[in-house]
């Protein structure tokens, strides 16, 4: 048995995935960096009518500080951050309130993208594995229509339908619902790479004998769909959306970044470089806060991506260190020992007694020599 079948031994699969993943040393600091810049970003500027902690707001402007807006936080004294940690722009808009405004904003697209994704790939893969034939065949030329169609220029179009001014929607101005409008336009362009996976999960898992057991025992489409045939795909599932919403979040960069995504009043992190990208010889402060931030969302995200999929595929083997193959070691060693020595026990408990009962004489000794019927007395003549 392999080091790791026995780190393994007696655990059920939700168990073994769940120690695989926080084993995963990249996923975890993913995680926890991912977390912190969440909870700073919303806990700095607030969340709706929560206020923040953060003493200026993304809109409001005031004299500036230092000359030329630079910031009042330095690495000589990195426990005094100013008033202005991350500089000011032009108009003395304070600039780490607008990098946690455009954090916020950026990290609600990208989640708004990862679950419109999720449902619609999930739902089109799974119909079109599950029903093949002419359901499949119409689903898969659709996702192929939106495959070969350039998703930048797509999503540069609809994101400047959907944001621009005279474009309104239950009454309220683009300002208030440009943000998540944009995400579901891109979450419905970038589905395709999903339905493609799921559904050749879905193929595979259609000829399975565990799926014939449910539909002999009368079970429906929809119940064979979701509780026997997704729950064997979340695998793939989770671990593409999750570095969908990586590459959707670089995307909406580059889209805020050309004009064509969130704009003012709004404030994202690919808005801020687009508005600041004059500024990099002159105040560079202003263009690397954003652009570090998005950096490292996306890898944080990519690492979570990794550790799922090492996770869920039970193909990846990890090469364990020198200690656990040491401790695996011992405890092999301690097992074999018990077993040596409770097999000694049992050898000696069972063994055969020395027959003391054995008598001096030989083996004829209880023999008389004498014939049938005879009387053991000799003839007299």
């Amino acid at each position: 048995m392999s080091i790791e079948s026995r780190e393994t031994e007696g655990l059920s699969q939700g168990a073994i995935v769940r120690r695989k993943f926080f084993g995963h040393k990249g996923a975890m600091a993913g995680m926890i960096v991912l977390a912190a810049i969440a909870v700073f970003a919303y806990s700095a500027q607030g969340f709706g009518p929560i206020p923040g902690w953060w003493i200026h707001n993304h809109t409001s402007s005031g004299p500036i500080v230092n000359p030329a807006g630079a910031p009042t936080w330095s690495l000589a004294d990195p426990f005094a951050f100013g008033q202005h940690p991350f500089g000011q722009d032009t108009i003395g808009r304070d600039n780490f309130a607008r990098v946690m405004k455009g954090v916020q904003i950026s990290l609600m697209v990208m989640v708004i993208i990862g679950v419109v994704a999720l449902v619609l790939g999930t739902v089109i893969g799974a119909l079109a594995g599950y029903y093949r034939g002419r359901v499949d065949a119409f689903l898969m030329r659709v996702t192929d229509g939106f495959i070969i169609l350039p998703t930048i220029v797509v999503g540069s179009i609809l994101g400047k339908l959907v944001s621009g001014p005279n474009f309104s929607l239950f009454g309220l101005s683009s300002a208030t619902y440009m943000a998540p409008a944009l995400a579901v336009v891109l979450g419905a362009i970038l589905w395709t790479s999903l339905a493609r996976l799921v559904r050749g999960e879905f193929l595979a898992l259609r000829e399975r004998e565990f799926v014939d057991s449910a539909r002999v025992a009368g079970a429906g489409d929809f119940r064979i769909i979701t509780k026997h045939m997704l729950p064997n795909t979340m695998g793939v599932i989770i671990v593409n959306t999750t570095l969908l919403m990586s590459q959707a979040i670089v995307l909406e960069a580059a889209l805020s970044f050309l004009g064509f995504g969130i704009r003012a009043p709004q404030v994202s992190l690919g808005q801020l470089i687009n508005e600041y990208q004059s500024a990099f010889a002159s105040r560079p402060w202003l263009f690397w806060w954003a652009g570090l931030f998005i950096i490292l969302i996306a890898l944080c995200v990519n690492f979570i991506g990794d550790g799922l999929r090492d996770a869920f595929d039970p193909r990846m083997k990890t090469v364990p260190s020198l200690r656990k193959m040491n401790r695996a070691e011992r405890r092999a060693g301690r097992g074999g020992t018990q077993q040596k020595t409770a097999a000694q026990s049992t050898t000696t408990a069972t063994a055969p007694r020395p027959d003391t009962d054995a008598r001096a004489s030989g083996p004829d000794s209880g023999d008389t020599g004498d014939e049938p019927g005879s009387t053991g007395k000799g003839a007299s003549h």
